[in-house]
């Protein structure tokens, strides 16, 4: 460690506050807010390697520390969020690509401005968002800004101009998509009003909006304007129908309560966060966020940048939020929010019912996004991102594009067999498959016969001069592991790479070393690994079934005289079963072709 480095963190303040760590040419690598700033921040260069892959690369790249103090945590979480904002820090998990979600800007002026921007700079304007289907908030927008006459023009419009009569009407006037703002045809008061519905409008508020349309429809039929009425009629007609399209049917909670429901997907350094927003019991938007830097980030760490981050851009905060699992700075980011929404905010993590149910709908719906982008990247990459992850978990030499997994099944040693299963660029190659019966372990030592297994197969490559594999996995701890590298050392292949993946709790194990390897669990390789060892498990307990369902069908039929494999497959094809051998009489027995009378009766005394 630096020396003035050292010096620092002797003299760290115990007040809230926030972080920044540097490296050696100055760049913000990280940031994070604490509660007491010299317990956390000293808490990463004294308690030592935690195991984690990431961790330790920030630690060993910190080269120098800024802090800046706050009056509270609340202030620290807002600082926070807009540091990583500004700095965008490696290591800090990053909504990827904000800066191309849209937002919806209403400028600050007498007659508003309402439409789509990317860029939110601090001009009074409010901005709602952001969002991320588009197309869809497009054709929103073509709908109810001429419903609502919200104007279209980028006119300067003061009380002034509209005096001089300096603007004349354009053609949406005329075409009933404006009300005449530049031309004085419509009060600021109402115009705002107007805006305001569209925006409750976009969050599924739409009863105020409706109320206000029939009213001025009876206004306009009670004077006999009918052709103004019926133009409201159908302006009803489109909002109810709105109503409808975005309605939650089955999955409607049992209040009307403002919630955003947030699921979370996360794979090697990839995370999609799906969040659906609801209104008034309606869904009115469903949007999803694709978010990096999160490898060995904890699910709950990754909510909470998500939380930050989202709700630090969008003006629309509701007064529930559901989370798939609980987060720990909980009370602090509620808080947080309730102040920044201007009443109470509750963070939820429903775990039954209805609602629960919809938090698994959008977890569920971050999984799907996830998985289409992970195929996005498969196909940009000649190497499968499963194989990329296995190599960096494994640091193996290249990524291991073709796996050879064995397992063993048996009952008590006996009917013992062994599978091998072959994967090819993450994908299996089932012509490649090779099961073996266990011909020389007596017993059920499943070591011995992991070991017979690896070396009858690997002989076999060595003479055909078939391509040896880039990794070799055995199902089992250490000592299945130990025996297959024992093997594999005497058949000149000690290079070859061999792991063991124990099944209780998914450990991974290498030649050498005692302790598992700590793989994160969200690693596309570990979830590769689990998938070729699984499909090992199948292949080897079919044979082995196959196997003891022959014995048992046929064994007692074995030591009658007389009775070989043609008779005594004819009889199992009559019956079906042993057992139903034992059940019928000789008459029945004598009818099987190739079974004589006398023979019938020494089978039937036979098996009675």
């Amino acid at each position: 460690m630096k020396e003035d480095l050292h010096e620092k963190l002797k003299y760290l303040p115990m007040s809230p506050g926030v972080y920044l760590f540097k490296d050696r040419r100055g760049k913000v690598i990280y940031i994070g807010k604490a509660k007491v700033l010299r317990h956390r921040v000293r808490s990463y260069f004294t308690k030592g390697d935690d195991g984690r892959y990431q961790y330790q690369r920030l630690v060993n790249a910190i080269a120098d520390l800024e802090v800046i103090v706050t009056d509270s945590e609340i202030e620290a979480l807002v600082l926070e969020a807009n540091l990583i904002k500004k700095n965008v820090p490696r290591f800090n998990v990053q909504l990827r690509d904000d800066k191309s979600y849209p937002y919806i800007r209403v400028t600050k002026e007498l007659f508003p401005r309402l439409f789509l921007t990317r860029k939110t700079p601090k001009d009074g304007s409010k901005y709602y968002g952001p969002y991320t289907d588009v197309k869809t908030l497009r054709s929103f927008l073509r709908t109810f800004k001429g419903l609502l006459h919200i104007r279209h023009c980028n006119r300067t419009i003061t009380q002034e101009m509209i005096a001089e009569e300096k603007y004349r009407p354009c053609l949406n006037l005329h075409i009933g998509r404006c009300a005449g703002a530049c031309s004085g045809l419509i009060s600021s008061e109402q115009y705002q009003r107007n805006i305001q519905h569209l925006i409750n409008l976009l969050h599924g508020r739409d009863s105020e909006l409706v109320d206000d349309l029939r009213g001025r429809m009876a206004e306009a039929a009670r004077a006999q304007r009918f052709e103004e009425a019926a133009q409201w009629r159908d302006r009803i007609q489109k909002v109810e129908a709105l109503r409808k399209q975005s309605s939650v049917g089955s999955l409607e909670a049992p209040d009307n309560k403002d919630r955003d429901v947030i699921g979370l997907a996360s794979e090697d350094d990839d995370a999609c966060a799906a969040l659906f927003q609801i209104r008034s019991g309606r869904i009115v938007g469903r949007s999803h966020f694709y978010l990096s830097s999160v490898f060995e980030k904890t699910t709950c760490e990754i909510l909470e940048s998500f939380i930050k981050e989202y709700y630090n851009r969008t003006g629309s905060i509701p007064a529930e939020i559901f989370l798939p699992e609980q987060i720990e700075d909980i009370s602090i980011l509620s808080q947080w929010l309730s102040e920044s929404r201007g009443k109470k905010v509750n963070i939820l993590f429903p775990k039954i019912g209805e609602k629960a149910r919809l938090v698994r709908l959008v977890s569920r719906n971050a999984e799907l996004l996830l998985g289409d982008l992970k195929l996005q990247k498969s196909k940009k990459d000649f190497i499968h991102h499963a194989l990329k992850a296995l190599q960096r978990d494994l640091k193996l030499t290249k990524p291991p594009k073709r796996i050879e997994a064995f397992d063993v099944s048996n009952i008590q040693g006996s009917d013992a067999v062994a599978s091998m299963v072959c994967f090819k660029d993450a994908k299996p190659a089932k012509s490649e498959y090779r099961k073996f019966k266990i011909r020389t372990v007596k017993g059920s030592d499943d070591f011995a016969m992991m070991g017979e297994a690896v070396g009858r197969r690997y002989r076999r490559v060595l003479e055909e001069k078939k391509p040896i594999p880039d990794l070799i996995l055995v199902d089992g701890g250490k000592g299945q592991l130990n025996r297959a590298v024992k093997v594999l050392s005497n058949l000149g292949l000690d290079k070859v790479a061999v792991i063991g993946l124990a099944k209780k709790l998914e450990e991974v194990f290498i030649p050498g070393v005692s302790d598992s390897q700590n793989i994160p669990k969200n690693s596309s390789g570990l979830k590769l690994l689990c998938q070729v060892r699984d499909e090992a498990h199948r292949f080897a307990i079919e044979y082995h079934r196959t196997l003891r369902r022959k014995r048992t069908m046929g064994g007692e039929l074995d030591g009658i005289p007389s009775v070989g494999e043609v008779r005594k497959k004819a009889l199992l094809r009559r019956f079906g079963s042993l057992k139903k051998i034992k059940s019928t009489d000789v008459d029945s027995i004598a009818k099987t072709p190739g079974i004589s009378r006398k023979l019938a009766e020494v089978i039937h005394d036979a098996l009675k």
